[in-house]
């Protein structure tokens, strides 16, 4: 297996600039890009483009022609959770979902999320502990497309997509970068920690 190169896209706020910065998650990429004004050219060398969550949805739009050549080229496009990638990238089918932030004080709380691919080689890098905190909505799975993790209301909240595109799509609507960038959520740092290490591998 070869290791991939990793670009992540820095969307310009405090938690970005902290999670993309931690030698947590920098040591695993090639490069921090701005999203700002972002062109084809600043991806250059890089097989693997990360979207951070909460990336302003305005100028994902912008950068759409770029990001959807990442998978025209056969690369691998991950996209985080609070961007909004229905409004701006084909063929992904959103639904927002009201956010429980408080599910975990329920006497026998269960977020009710369920790994749907237990063999993916992700799963060899997280659990579903560490993906587990809250989530915001669920999407559709294109055919042939394959759900890591879904939620109780039957949507996914992770997938991989590898037939719609080229290269290879990855959405989710967990905002792993938010919270470890703002200090908070250890479930989110365990998640970011390991869904980096399956990134790197390739």
């Amino acid at each position: 297996m070869t290791a991939s190169t990793i670009a992540l896209l820095d969307g310009g706020t405090s938690y970005h600039h902290f999670a993309l910065t931690d030698p947590m998650v920098r040591d695993r990429a090639e490069a921090i890009v701005r999203l700002r004004g972002l062109r084809a050219a600043d991806l250059r060398g890089v097989d693997t483009v990360v979207v951070s969550c909460r990336s302003n949805p305005d100028l994902l739009a912008d950068a759409a022609p770029v990001l959807t050549g990442i998978l025209e080229r056969g690369d691998r496009l991950v996209v985080m959770g609070e961007t909004e990638p229905g409004t701006w990238l084909p063929a992904v089918r959103e639904t927002p979902l009201p956010t429980n932030f408080w599910w975990w004080l329920e006497p026998g709380a269960d977020l009710g999320l369920t790994v749907r691919a237990p063999d993916h080689p992700l799963f060899g890098h997280i659990d579903l502990a560490a993906a587990t905190w809250h989530y915001h909505g669920m999407f559709a799975v294109p055919d042939g497309a394959v759900s890591l993790i879904d939620c109780a209301e039957g949507g996914s909240i992770l997938y991989e997509d590898r037939v719609s595109w080229p290269g290879t799509l990855i959405v989710t609507s967990l905002d792993p970068i938010y919270h470890h960038g703002s200090f908070f959520m250890p479930a989110a740092s365990r998640f970011l920690d390991g869904f980096m290490a399956w990134l790197a591998d390739g």
